[in-house]
């Protein structure tokens, strides 16, 4: 079997992969809350993970993993997009709430799905586990791990020795410039909300019970969420949690914390892996600086999903992406080149074995990249074929946008070949220099060999610059 090894940012080292049972490997990964559509950085580990999913299913077989990506739809900034739509159109602010969730989702899944991602096997939504979630924190109260403050309930960071292992720092040295919410009732800056009060008109449940009683109708804190749905799922100890690194502190470290002290015999995730974030043409992604775009923004200037993908692996996952325009055209030309080569190939080969070692590697795309050329530059079309169906380069078929438009170039064929038989005689090629240039302006690319001439329209091939050639 294929040794996998992959980099475990608990322990900051490369570790071969063993699963808790190989007939079932369980993988879990955070997924996004759903009130607006995905951004790039977003998408970056729904890529990432898409492509450890799948190699995980080529080594221990597709029914023996189960990967589990939540959506948050119960959050804060879910409720104040909900009042905003509320203002300018009135209404009930849960139905509003479920509406957005609803369509947040289904847009989730159309920019997911033209990235080449498999779905995972379960998607749970928050709110159909807030009974587990309400269980989880009765059980850390009653172990002393949670307490009860002005209606939220808390955990107890000091309560639990290991807190900062993921992160690598002490309790003392994240309380300065910590990203944690600061308020009069905690007994510990760090110390995190299990369950937070709602407003007459906002979500809303039953609470944990506290001495006896409900501590009152309220919702669950974020870092719960995905501890019970984890737990309810995959089990107290699954194989793999993911993740993009903003959420290393204090998202996974506090999913730690309430996990392994609510089930103190399990050991909640055994791997660790984060991706690193997303730069736009070497800067970071943002509002301000006009380089924030969305899959969306970018499907609909026309860069396919199979584009924005190869450019997300080209990169390792635990270092910093660039998003590039030229490194976008320079995909979209690679990939037109290979699909012309996989075309001629049938469905009768495997992915091939230096792809699959690349990956193997912690996830090592870039690697596997490199092999797909090796691949092209040998012309082993039907390897090369399979081994772009096994990365989600290419689906069944060649997608429509990658096909060369539907042009006559047989005149323009006639006439180099016949400029360039002149200037063979000559020894003057100064004509077919001049018509080249003209013909690449043009978006062509031109072949030339022993056997003849050919051309091909390219990506940016636009027939208007050919008027007069003829």
């Amino acid at each position: 079997m294929t040794e996998i090894t992959l980099h475990n940012t608990r322990t900051r080292r490369k570790e071969a992969f063993t699963p808790l049972d190989p007939d079932n490997v369980r993988m879990y990964v955070c997924g996004p809350t759903v009130y607006d559509r995905a951004h790039l950085g977003n998408a970056r580990p729904v890529v990432v993970f898409d492509v450890l999913y799948r190699l995980l299913r080529h080594v221990y077989g597709a029914d023996h993993v189960t990967y589990v990506r939540n959506f948050t739809d119960v959050d804060d900034k879910i409720n104040a997009r909900a009042r905003d739509m509320q203002a300018k159109g009135g209404g009930d602010l849960n139905a509003i709430i479920r509406t957005l969730t609803d369509e947040t989702i289904d847009w989730y899944h159309a920019d997911m799905d033209a990235l080449g991602a498999l779905r995972p096997n379960m998607e749970p939504r928050a709110t159909e586990y807030i009974g587990q979630m309400v269980g989880m924190i009765e059980g850390l109260v009653a172990k002393g791990h949670a307490y009860a403050a002005e209606g939220h309930v808390l955990f107890d960071v000091r309560s639990y020795p290991d807190y900062g292992r993921l992160s690598g720092r002490s309790v003392d040295d994240m309380i300065a410039g910590a990203r944690v919410e600061v308020a009069p009732y905690k007994r510990d800056p760090l110390d995190f909300v299990l369950w937070k009060p709602s407003a007459a008109d906002e979500p809303g449940w039953d609470g944990p019970v506290w001495e006896g009683k409900s501590i009152g109708r309220g919702r669950p804190g974020w870092h719960i969420e995905c501890s019970a749905m984890a737990d309810e799922l995959l089990g107290a100890s699954f194989d793999i949690h993911g993740g993009g690194i903003d959420l290393q502190f204090p998202h996974h470290e506090n999913e730690i914390a309430q996990s392994c002290c609510a089930h103190p015999d399990g050991g909640f995730a055994r791997y660790w892996l984060h991706n690193e974030m997303v730069q736009v043409e070497g800067k970071k992604m943002s509002k301000s600086l006009g380089n924030f775009f969305t899959v969306r923004d970018l499907l609909e200037q026309g860069w396919p999903g199979e584009v924005i993908r190869f450019v997300m692996l080209s990169t390792h996952y635990r270092k910093p992406m660039d998003w590039t325009e030229e490194k976008a055209r320079e995909a979209e030309r690679v990939l037109r080149k290979w699909y012309k080569q996989a075309d001629r190939a049938l469905d009768n080969a495997e992915p091939y074995v230096a792809v699959v070692q690349a990956l193997s590697d912690d996830l090592n795309t870039s690697a596997a990249i490199y092999e797909l050329h090796q691949l092209s530059q040998a012309d082993d079309a039907p390897t090369l074929r399979a081994s772009l169906r096994f990365l989600r380069l290419m689906n069944d078929s060649t997608p429509n946008w990658a096909h060369a438009p539907s042009v006559d170039l047989s005149n323009l064929t006639s006439k180099l070949a016949t400029l360039r038989d002149d200037a063979l005689t000559k020894k003057d090629f100064s004509q077919v220099d001049t018509m080249k240039s003209a013909l690449l302006n043009a978006g062509v690319e031109v072949r030339m060999s022993k056997a003849g001439v050919e051309l091909v329209p390219g990506p940016d091939f636009d027939p208007s610059k050919l008027e007069g050639l003829e």
